[in-house]
């Protein structure tokens, strides 16, 4: 299957794995990338700029397949560096980037000197455009189904992907909810080139998270995520739980007034104890309204190529009945 995505990065299928904190390991991308897809490693779950580099190396060990890092640009005084995270990726002769959260816009010349392609992830139209002008090959627009930082528009994916496909010039990606092969069909349909997914690929054999987590994924339903820190403007979705329960009912009775130390306990470095220990009730951790779509434990293999042949079964036999008619 041939899109601009799969041409812009020299990949098999249209189909990117998104970074994720504690899941974006060298195991995680290896796999998607065998598998036809594009693998991401998440930069920032690495804590140096040192440890990205063995982290790079070591997923090129695994596959000689093209590879992209994750950049998350945070708000906050205490920036990573940044500076030193790019060059790891430089050195390492990683040519894609995937930029998240804020503009990567003062990095861009020198992912662009070094011949890197960037795709930001946005969750406007308005972001997607700025994304565009500032030079970023591609997109990728994520609605509000998605896990994570939906942003603050809430605008769903049937309405901000053929929005996004009225405005832009650069190829984008479907991100948020992503997970099947009628997902994929309909991506295309609605203007993309192409679907990320997150939350999917936590659930499969090669995803380096522990079991509970698989596990957690599998038994959700659509109803079974919730938006935390939407007082801060730092809406997240993620799967319900204890903690997160506590968190809902603190800004039910905070309101406005809540504060980031209101619920730290419960979104402070809760990642490495439930995506590597299992601890499934300690914290707060994002996911996606697509576990409600979610029924099995797949390789990478089985997944991106279920998706792609489906999608391809899907457009071959079920929709050219109806253009025939």
């Amino acid at each position: 299957m041939k899109t601009r995505i799969t041409e812009l990065f020299g990949i098999k299928y249209p189909v990117i794995q998104g970074g994720m904190h504690f899941v974006g390991l060298a195991e995680m991308a290896a796999a998607v990338s065998n598998a036809g897809g594009l693998g991401i490693i998440t930069g920032l779950t690495q804590p140096t700029p040192d440890d990205l580099a063995k982290e790079i190396a070591r997923c090129k060990k695994m596959t000689d397949k093209p590879i992209g890092v994750n950049l998350t640009f945070l708000p906050g005084f205490a920036a990573p560096d940044y500076p030193g995270y790019i060059q790891a990726i430089i050195d390492g002769g990683v040519k894609i980037v995937e930029t998240a959260g804020r503009s990567p816009e003062q990095y861009m010349p020198a992912l662009k000197d070094a011949g890197i392609k960037v795709i930001h992830k946005c969750t406007s139209v308005r972001h997607s455009l700025k994304a565009e002008r500032i030079g970023c090959d591609a997109v990728s627009v994520d609605g509000f189904e998605c896990g994570g930082h939906p942003g603050e528009d809430d605008i769903p994916n049937m309405i901000l992907l053929p929005r996004a496909a009225e405005e832009l010039k650069v190829p984008f990606v479907a991100s948020g909810g992503m997970g099947t092969a009628s997902q994929l069909v309909a991506a295309l349909a609605l203007g993309a080139d192409g679907i990320n997914l997150g939350t999917r690929f936590i659930a499969t054999k090669e995803a380096p998270v522990h079991e509970n987590v698989k596990k957690a994924l599998v038994e959700a339903s659509e109803l079974d995520t919730r938006l935390i820190m939407r007082p801060l403007r730092n809406t997240e979705r993620v799967l319900k739980n204890e903690a997160v329960e506590k968190i809902v009912e603190i800004e039910r009775e905070k309101g406005a007034a809540t504060t980031i130390d209101d619920i730290k306990e419960y979104v402070g470095g809760v990642y490495p104890r439930v995506m590597q220990k299992g601890e499934m009730e300690v914290g707060a951790w994002s996911c996606g309204m697509v576990a409600g779509l979610i029924h099995d434990i797949p390789t990478c293999k089985d997944l991106i190529e279920g998706i792609v042949h489906g999608a391809q079964d899907i457009i071959n036999q079920r929709l050219v009945k109806f253009a025939a008619e």
